[in-house]
């Protein structure tokens, strides 16, 4: 594809598209750190040059994709624990903020790449940028965390955060395996060590949740 130079904002948001469709192919793939700037453009359809109009660097790209499905994530997020009463059941909140992970796929795909991106790469304007706004995205969860569980604190609600966020890139991560893998789970001498992401971190998510209000 033979792309001109964008003339209004509408062909330039396009042309970001592309871009952004691309990358996320790419990175689902081969893993963030075997895609390269020049990959995405012949990917997209650009020549180097013209992508180059639009981000300055692989690493931009990726935090611009997966701000994009970050704040996906978090409307609908939102919307679903507004919905949950006060003093909820842990299992209810678990399977809620589970079930609300498991409707973005492509969020849960980029997540395992994401401090890889961000902690080896980017420049500190990048950094701050993107940091500046998770901190504000994830400050309006907690808010909804701790009018669930008025025992919370801001800094407990961060840490739930955190804690299940690890969790899950660990069980997301488990979830892609190999032919050989598959073979292996499918014998019933190792059917305990078979991950399931959604009842792993479902469980996951309820200690976590017991941990901090017995702390």
């Amino acid at each position: 594809m033979n792309w001109q130079r964008a003339s209004t904002d509408e062909k330039k948001n396009e042309r970001k598209e592309a871009i952004y469709k691309a990358a996320f192919t790419l990175f689902k793939q081969k893993g963030y750190e075997n895609v390269s700037f020049n990959g995405i453009a012949v990917e997209a359809g650009f020549t180097k040059s013209n992508m180059y109009r639009y981000f300055s660097s692989r690493e931009e790209i990726f935090l611009n994709v997966f701000a994009v499905l970050f704040e996906q994530w978090f409307e609908d997020c939102c919307k679903q624990l507004q919905q949950l009463e006060q003093n909820e059941s842990i299992p209810v909140f678990a399977q809620t903020w589970v079930e609300t992970l498991m409707l973005h796929p492509k969020f849960l795909d980029l997540t395992p790449y994401l401090f890889v991106s961000l902690e080896k790469n980017s420049s500190y304007e990048q950094l701050h940028e993107f940091k500046s706004l998770a901190k504000g995205l994830l400050y309006q969860i907690t808010v909804e965390i701790c009018r669930i569980y008025p025992e919370f604190c801001t800094e407990k609600a961060f840490k739930f955060l955190n804690l299940s966020h690890a969790a899950c890139t660990n069980y997301w991560a488990a979830t892609f395996q190999s032919d050989s893998l598959k073979k292996i789970y499918q014998q019933e001498e190792f059917q305990d060590l078979k991950p399931d992401f959604k009842q792993d971190l479902m469980s996951s998510v309820e200690i976590i949740i017991h941990g901090l209000k017995a702390s």
